[in-house]
């Protein structure tokens, strides 16, 4: 018999009750729920290849880098921005696995659920945890994609590691050629925009992340229908990245010169760039780029914003689609 003399035994009863409604509410609700969120196309019943969908590689330095690996077909890479991690690609991945691609991300050093190592964090450490994993897994005729740092990651990975692996290459809302001003960069941001990035991840990193998302997805403009959870998650995503790590990559993000890397694309190159990118702008970013990559090809998104995949994620899949298949 229930003691309800004992209010934990009352507390305990209750809770029980109430998980017991909720899980049979949760369980009547699933067949709606599973009909909203069934994909237009399937995905391959090989979509895993038989193998892990998620894992890790060692580096040379003892670094784990965690990676997902979806699809079967012609491979595409994926190099996140900062501060986040590979899951930023998810609506780039399922899309281009559910049309014929084997698509692989990883999560940067330092950043998602990678380890945090004090070392490596910088352009050259990020080019070659991405030949790590492509080595890894024995990856050819790759399509490299990247997306602002990321963007960097790729051009460094070209200039570190040349093309004898590489397709074609994308660059998304890219760093590229370098992002701080200087007497051979005028037109670049100035210093103190970067210090001060620094000084919000030191003083309230939290908050920093939460303030910077809406200039990320353009939230802040008239007119825009960014929802709290794409904003939400920018926190969520943000706040797995190390703090050592995260600061420690504003450097290499800003300062890192990649105009020699870019001059050594010798692969098919596609440029995506918001005309309204407020992190990275695009005159002195995709436009440049675009001249210096020979035969590159470039599009422009008027009124968007640096989050593209996110905002314009459709129209960045179809462009991805297209060139991929050209």
């Amino acid at each position: 018999m229930r003691d309800i003399s004992n209010p934990l035994t009352v507390s305990v009863s209750r809770r029980d009750a109430l998980l017991g409604s909720l899980t049979a509410g949760i369980a009547m609700g699933l067949p709606a729920v599973a009909a909203a969120k069934t994909p237009k196309q399937p995905l391959p019943a090989t979509i895993n290849h038989g193998k892990q969908a998620m894992s890790t590689i060692t580096t040379k330095d003892g670094t784990e880098i965690y990676y997902k690996d979806w699809g079967t077909g012609p491979v595409v890479t994926f190099s996140h921005g900062w501060p986040l991690n590979s899951d930023a690609w998810d609506g780039q991945m399922l899309f281009l696995a559910q049309h014929g691609f084997r698509v692989v991300a990883h999560d940067r050093r330092g950043h998602g659920r990678s380890s945090q190592p004090t070392s490596g964090n910088d352009m050259n450490g990020y080019a070659d945890d991405l030949a790590a994993v492509i080595e890894a897994l024995d990856l050819k005729d790759v399509t490299l994609v990247g997306h602002s740092t990321g963007g960097g990651e790729v051009a460094r990975y070209i200039g570190r590691h040349g093309t004898k692996r590489v397709a074609k290459a994308v660059l998304i809302a890219a760093v590229p050629p370098v992002m701080v001003k200087s007497e051979a960069n005028p037109e670049g941001l100035p210093i103190e925009a970067f210090d001060a990035i620094r000084a919000g991840l030191v003083k309230d990193r939290s908050q920093f992340y939460r303030d910077l998302a809406p200039q990320f997805y353009g939230a802040n403009r008239p007119g825009s229908n960014v929802s709290q959870g794409t904003l939400d998650q920018f926190w969520l995503w943000s706040m797995q990245a190390g703090l050592l790590n995260a600061y420690e990559c504003v450097k290499a993000f800003s300062e890192t010169d990649f105009t020699e890397d870019l001059k050594k694309f010798d692969v098919p190159t596609l440029v995506l760039h918001g005309e309204d990118d407020q992190i990275v702008p695009v005159k002195d970013s995709a436009v440049k780029s675009a001249r210096l990559i020979k035969g590159a090809k470039d599009i422009y998104y008027p009124g968007a914003p640096h989050g593209i995949t996110a905002t314009h994620q459709d129209q960045v899949n179809a462009d991805l689609l297209a060139f991929l298949k050209a």
